[in-house]
């Protein structure tokens, strides 16, 4: 891994112990100004802190959002603004597998956690990625991706007759790829000093999992998912790698990082390959057009 280059880095999702914290953590490490991105003071909080025992010197900043809420995320951005320049953002923030539920904008709670939101906020924050002469955006995915059998292009507020969490997960996280990809055509098109690249950590012994099954990564439930996942798994620190690389090392925009083991669950990060779905040029225009119109944004 080489050393992480100088400048504001925003990421989202900072959890401690999560992959947003490991990799948070590797960029204060590494020279950067941090911008911890999370839903509540606490938990922000508690990653600075923890951030500051391994990295006294780190240069942290603190930004509150809860990126499945469009108006949380269009205040963060005005606040954000005072920032100045941002050289990377890493859309880490996600759920996984969570039960149907609504968010206050009438959207399910997987798909605007781990799309619209992050659409949104990417959106908001580019003329500052542009600022920086040489911008990077890292959207999370997941091997789940595969899952997908088709883009999510539904009316984002229509409730489904039978909902099952783990294809709209599939669905959320091909969207990110289907994102990336986009994204970065356009950026290119439109002769912007920004890429967009993608990562995925494999499987990550991480919270994420027992939220999404119990509500929570603590308690009896909570920890019995906890530590099952763990069995199977690779670390988060070892998570945290590829989305690291895909952050700061010399990659080509579309390119997406992940483990180099079977399946690519776990080991060291490589550049990977994804579904014929994500890389479909027409499911990501038209997953774009839909997502402007979600969101009454339009960029780039």
């Amino acid at each position: 891994m080489t050393e992480a280059p100088t400048g504001t880095a925003i990421v989202t999702g900072p959890t401690v112990g999560g992959i947003g914290y490991f990799v948070a953590l590797e960029l204060a490490r590494g020279g950067r100004r941090v911008v911890l991105a999370g839903r509540t003071p606490e938990r922000l909080a508690a990653a600075s802190d923890a951030i500051r025992r391994e990295v006294p010197d780190a240069d942290l900043e603190r930004l509150l959002v809860d990126v499945s809420v469009l108006d949380s995320v269009r205040s963060a951005a005005g606040r954000a603004a005072d920032l100045g320049p941002v050289s990377l953002l890493v859309n880490n923030a996600g759920v996984m597998g969570t039960p149907y539920s609504r968010t206050r904008d009438g959207f399910d709670l997987q798909m605007a956690t781990n799309h619209w939101g992050p659409f949104l906020l990417t959106g908001l924050l580019l003329p500052q990625l542009v600022a920086s002469g040489d911008g990077r955006v890292v959207t999370v995915s997941s091997v789940g991706h595969r899952l997908a059998r088709h883009p999510p292009l539904h009316d984002p507020r229509s409730k489904p007759g039978l909902y099952s969490r783990w294809a709209v997960y599939g669905q959320t996280k091909v969207a990110n790829l289907l994102f990336t990809f986009e994204l970065d055509r356009r950026l290119a098109a439109a002769g912007l000093p920004v890429k967009a690249l993608a990562a995925h950590p494999g499987l990550a012994g991480t919270h994420l999992f027992a939220n999404g099954q119990v509500g929570r990564a603590g308690g009896a439930i909570g920890s019995i998912y906890v530590a099952a996942q763990r069995v199977v798994s690779q670390s988060a620190a070892d998570g945290a790698l590829p989305v690291l690389m895909a952050a700061t090392e010399d990659l080509p925009g579309s390119t997406y990082v992940g483990p180099s083991g079977l399946n690519e669950w776990r080991g060291k990060p490589v550049v990977v390959g994804c579904s014929d779905l994500a890389r479909d040029p027409d499911a990501a225009r038209e997953l774009w057009e839909l997502s402007e119109r979600t969101t009454e944004l339009r960029y780039p």
